[in-house]
């Protein structure tokens, strides 16, 4: 494997499987780092680790890594310094790295003692290229699927007769094709409006998404303190929550939602 990038010296590219998204609290599981040259040569360095915490059944199904897969590998902090030594003098890179490979690798060093300093290093993210140069938009949809230029733009006309043609486009360009959902289920693209909705609906109990389902299908808050924490249990545990929210600056739409809640568990007597 070879590279055309114009470097002036190494850069290192590098991607973590993680117990988690939480870049303080949550530990690498494995990290693979790919060092190119400045002369087009790479060389790889992989390495896996035990965090020393369980890892997530939610964050295995991700990356197919299990407490059993890491059980006899080292921590860490027994491997740090050589991992430092490897990426010294290194340029960083990787696809979201600059929030969050980064800083959880930065977090994992500190932990381990080992000084792992960024400041004087380039740090590349070919994420952030990649949203800057090929935008998500309604007008970059309409250029991709019907292969037209949108005139007048943020015009509620121009942008609605858009976004049909665009639908329209991606049933044709996608039907029989198969879909991952967002909870992991296949799904067979076909032009049937129950499809396209149980494809793209999220677990939002309101559409603020303050409340949202958990995997129980349980209600639960999704913001503060509470956050994962289900709603007849913040009732139960603090009683002036609702009052709180129903006085404070939230949407309409979720002190709804939480009132039809609050008055399901009277009826109920819970």
């Amino acid at each position: 494997m070879t590279h055309q990038l114009v470097l002036r010296k190494p850069l290192a590219f590098f991607d973590l499987e993680t117990t988690g998204i939480n870049t303080a609290k949550d530990r690498i599981i494995d990290i693979c780092i790919i060092k190119a040259m400045p002369n087009g040569e790479v060389t790889t360095k992989k390495q896996r680790v035990n965090p020393g915490m369980p890892i997530p059944i939610e964050s295995s199904l991700i990356h197919g890594l299990y407490d059993d897969d890491v059980a006899d590998c080292p921590p860490f902090k027994a491997v740090a310094k050589g991992l430092a030594q490897f990426m010294e003098g290194c340029d960083l890179a990787g696809f979201n790295s600059n929030r969050f490979d980064v800083p959880l690798l930065v977090e994992e060093f500190l932990r381990a003692d080992v000084n792992f300093d960024v400041r004087n290093r380039r740090l590349i993210d070919a994420q952030r290229i990649f949203h800057l140069m090929e935008p998500r938009n309604l007008a970059a949809a309409y250029r991709f699927y019907c292969n037209k230029e949108l005139v007048g733009a943020h015009g509620a006309e121009a942008d609605t007769i858009a976004t049909l043609e665009v639908l329209n486009a991606q049933v044709q360009r996608y039907v029989g094709m198969v879909a991952k959902a967002d909870n992991g289920a296949d799904l067979i693209f076909n032009n049937d409006v129950d499809m396209l909705h149980q494809l793209t609906a999220n677990r939002n109990v309101d559409l603020a998404g303050r409340i949202v389902l958990n995997e129980k299908g349980e209600e639960v808050v999704n913001f503060g303190k509470n956050k994962g924490v289900p709603v007849l249990d913040v009732f139960k545990k603090e009683p002036s929550f609702f009052d709180w929210v129903q006085k404070g600056d939230f949407p309409l739409d979720t002190k709804r939602r939480l009132t039809e809640i609050r008055l399901r568990t009277l009826s109920q007597g819970k």
